[in-house]
């Protein structure tokens, strides 16, 4: 494997790369990242919703949904949070403060074009008909929390997410083979769903579902038998509520104390 400060040396290369795509395959390869965390979304609600016990429900679900950043980082694609990163080759002065925000805003971008097309398909389709619709009503449940957040509560949860997500990158670029990769990245991630955080990307398929669902009169009434508050599920909350902040946060905690850090430890030069 890798050492720490190999990892470090060699994302300053990677984070050029990135930085550097046309910008059309930057934003497909977006796209791509937004539905692999997506359908990573759908297994860990499906397989969650089928167990009684709540607290078990969310283990399973976060041993499940590490799949989506495997499928990012083998399967090649380009993931916002991941890409908090990009301060790494900032700070070496081989990309421009530009470079870097016009990557992050193209694969926002991208990821939620990715994750709500995810989220489209699975309505549309019938997926939440699951269980007697109880997979609806936890997709309905899940994006009411999220959009109930308070300001403070989802950046502090986006920064303690993404910290854990870009310990998980760095963890698998240590590796040198696929198996390696995936072992890498599979408890930050897990530690990051079981502990309840926020993740930008996964939170524009698992609220962009919701608000579909939400228009599914079966769906909804499903959810108001079972006790939901829909009301503050809308549009607007999703970006202020849920987005704005959480990407805040994300940035924060990728950036500066996973980025900064070990660029500062690992690349800054005496």
């Amino acid at each position: 494997m890798f050492s720490p400060a190999e990892v470090a040396k060699n994302y300053v290369t990677i984070g050029k790369n990135k930085a550097n795509l046309p910008i059309a395959k930057m934003f497909v390869l977006g796209i791509l990242a937004g539905m692999f965390i997506g359908l990573a979304g759908v297994g860990a609600s499906t397989a969650a919703v089928t167990i009684e016990g709540a607290s078990v429900g969310k283990f399973v679900g976060a041993c499940i949904f590490p799949a989506g950043l495997a499928m990012v980082l083998i399967a090649g694609s380009e993931l916002f949070t991941g890409n908090c990163l990009l301060v790494i080759p900032l700070m070496e002065k081989e990309i421009t403060v530009g470079k870097m925000l016009t990557n992050w805003v193209v694969v926002w971008c991208g990821n939620l074009v990715g994750g709500t097309l995810v989220s489209a398909l699975c309505v549309g389709g019938h997926q939440l008909s699951l269980f007697s619709s109880q997979l609806a009503v936890a997709d309905l449940s899940t994006a009411a929390a999220k959009c109930s957040l308070s300001f403070s509560d989802a950046l502090i949860k986006g920064i303690l997410c993404n910290f854990l997500v870009c310990i998980a990158v760095w963890m698998a670029f240590a590796a040198k083979d696929v198996a390696g990769k995936i072992v890498g990245l599979f408890f930050p991630v897990m530690l990051f769903v079981l502990e309840g955080y926020e993740h930008s990307v996964a939170n524009m398929y698992y609220i962009t579902v919701g608000l579909f669902a939400k228009g599914n009169a079966s769906y909804a009434a499903a959810a108001a038998e079972a006790g939901v508050d829909l009301s503050k599920l809308t549009v607007g909350n999703m970006f202020f509520a849920n987005l704005l902040p959480v990407t805040l946060g994300n940035i924060i905690g990728g950036s500066v104390f996973v980025g900064l850090a070990y660029w500062f430890v690992y690349l800054r030069k005496k």
